[in-house]
C-alpha cells in the first residue's frame, strides 16, 4: 500500500523538518521530495505534515506514520537481505566455549546470521574439553575452544597467554595457599593452574568451583579468591596479577581454535570460520 520510497523520504523530512535537508540527505531535488509527500499524504488520506513558512511540523497522524514507516521499512530490507542474500541454507551446529562466548563473538554471530538467514544456527555454550567431546562425536559441526598450546587440532584463532587474575583489592599472601576460584571438574585452566602450584610446590586451597565462567567472575567480584583466564578475556574490572611478586608461577599459553567435524556440510563451517577469523576472534 505504501511505496518504500516515498516512506524513507518522509522519514528523512520527519527528521529533518526541512524539505532542503531531506533531499540532500537521499540525494533528492526539493520539488521531488515535496511530490513523495503529496502522493504519500494522498495515499493516507490524512495530512501528515504542517507547512508554513517557519518550517515543517508533523500531525499527529504525521507521528503515527513515523512509526509505522520505520516498521514497514525495516521488515522490507529484512525481506530484501533474505532474498538478495546468501543461497547457502542447512543446520550449522555450532559449540562455544563459555568464556569466548562472553567476547565479541555474539556481534559475529548476529552478523553471520544476518549475512546467511536461511542457515539454521545452533548454538551450544559449554566448557572446551565437553564441546572438543561432543564434535569429535558428531554431535556439533564447529567448536571455537581453547586448547593446549601445542597440542591443537584445530585451526588456530589466536594464541594467548594465562594468567592469574583478581579483583583490585584481593588479599593473596605470598607465604600462605592460594586461595583458587576454578571449574568444578577438568578443565584447561584449572588443569594448568594445580599444574603450575604443584610443580612451584606452592600450596593451594578451592575457595569456589563452579561450572560455568559466569560463577567464576561472580566469585572473583566477591573477591574470595584468584582465578586464571586467557589475557584477552580479563574483564576491565579485574585485573592480572603481578606473579613474581605474590610467588605465583607462570602459567604459560593457550591456543583458541576451531575444530570442526569433517563429516559435516563444509561450506557453512568455512563461512562461520571465516567471519570468526575475519575478528581475530576477538
Amino acid at each position: 500500500m505504501f511505496d518504500p520510497v516515498q516512506l524513507r523520504t518522509f522519514l528523512a523530512v520527519s527528521e529533518t523538518l526541512n524539505f532542503t535537508r531531506a533531499g540532500a540527505r537521499l540525494g533528492l531535488s526539493q520539488p521531488t521530495v515535496s511530490q513523495h509527500m503529496r502522493k504519500l499524504e494522498d495515499t493516507a488520506g490524512r495530512r501528515l505534515l504542517d507547512r508554513d513558512t517557519r518550517g515543517v511540523a508533523l500531525t499527529d497522524d504525521g507521528q503515527a506514520m513515523a512509526t509505522f514507516a520505520r516498521t514497514i521499512l525495516a521488515a522490507h530490507d529484512e525481506a530484501a537481505r533474505y532474498f538478495t542474500g546468501s543461497a547457502m541454507h542447512g543446520r550449522l551446529r555450532f559449540g562455544a566455549a563459555d568464556d569466548l562466548a562472553l567476547a565479541q563473538l555474539p556481534r559475529v554471530l548476529r552478523d553471520f546470521r544476518r549475512l546467511h538467514p536461511r542457515i539454521n544456527l545452533e548454538l551450544t555454550v559449554a566448557q572446551s574439553g565437553v564441546l572438543h567431546r561432543r564434535v569429535r562425536a558428531g554431535h556439533l559441526d564447529l567448536v571455537y575452544i581453547k586448547e593446549a598450546t601445542g597440542q591443537a587440532e584445530g585451526h588456530l584463532v589466536r594464541r594467548d597467554r594465562l594468567v592469574w587474575v583478581a579483583l583490585p583489592g584481593t588479599p593473596v599472601d605470598p607465604d600462605a595457599p592460594v586461595p583458587l576460584i576454578t571449574y568444578q571438574g577438568t578443565s584447561l585452566t584449572r588443569q594448568a593452574a594445580v599444574a603450575a602450584l604443584t610443580e612451584a610446590g606452592r600450596p593451594w586451597r578451592i575457595t569456589c568451583k563452579t561450572v560455568e565462567v559466569n560463577g567464576v567472575l561472580a566469585a572473583l567480584r566477591a573477591g574470595i579468591g584468584i582465578a586464571v583466564l586467557p589475557q584477552s578475556l580479563v574483564p576491565d574490572d579485574l585485573v592480572p596479577l603481578p606473579a613474581a611478586g605474590l610467588r605465583l608461577p607462570d602459567l604459560g599459553d593457550v591456543d583458541i581454535t576451531l575444530v570442526a567435524n569433517p563429516q559435516s556440510p563444509a561450506e557453512p563451517i568455512q563461512a562461520l570460520t571465516d567471519a570468526i577469523l575475519g575478528t581475530g576472534g576477538r
